[in-house]
């Protein structure tokens, strides 16, 4: 069972890129753009990653800092953020915790193989640490400018 809209979002500590732990509670007071993606350096990953940065200075002014997470290691995002100036956090949910409870730990079918991996999804979450928008199965091409949209209207 995974969280849904209007619940409260059970706070995580987890290592971010540069190693350093995160929570939930860190960020109270600004809406949390959590985008979740399969992995880094694939070409649907740096194209929303770098769609994000594009869009880094927009989430800023509506009072939302955004925050990538995949089960990628902490070195591996190191690169990632190194390679495409990635202006914000990526979080290393290497035991797929937070994916866990975000339900996006799925069963996934690619070339007639099974294997389980990240659905990509964005969830925002408001200054108060409630869920407050889902999108599951994100297609990349203008996901970001949605999200944005979203949060200059009802983030008001």
């Amino acid at each position: 069972m995974s969280i849904e809209v209007g619940q409260q979002v059970p706070d995580f500590k987890l290592k971010v890129n540069d190693g350093k732990e995160v929570s939930l509670t860190d960020y109270r007071g600004k809406y949390i753009v959590l985008y979740f993606y399969p992995k880094d350096m694939t070409p649907g990953c740096t194209t929303e990653a770098c769609d994000f940065r594009d869009h880094h200075e927009s989430f800023k002014d509506v009072n939302a800092v955004i925050l990538g997470v995949s089960p990628d290691p902490v070195e591996r995002h190191e690169k990632f953020i190194s390679k495409h100036d990635l202006p914000f956090e990526l979080i290393a949910d290497e035991n797929n915790e937070l994916s866990e409870v975000f339900g996006v730990w799925k069963l996934k079918k690619n070339f007639g193989k099974e294997y389980m991996g990240i659905e990509r999804s964005t969830f925002i979450i408001d200054p108060d640490g409630k869920l407050m928008k889902e999108w599951r199965k994100v297609k990349v091409k203008g996901h970001v400018e949605e999200a944005l949209e979203y949060l200059r209207e009802e983030g008001k």
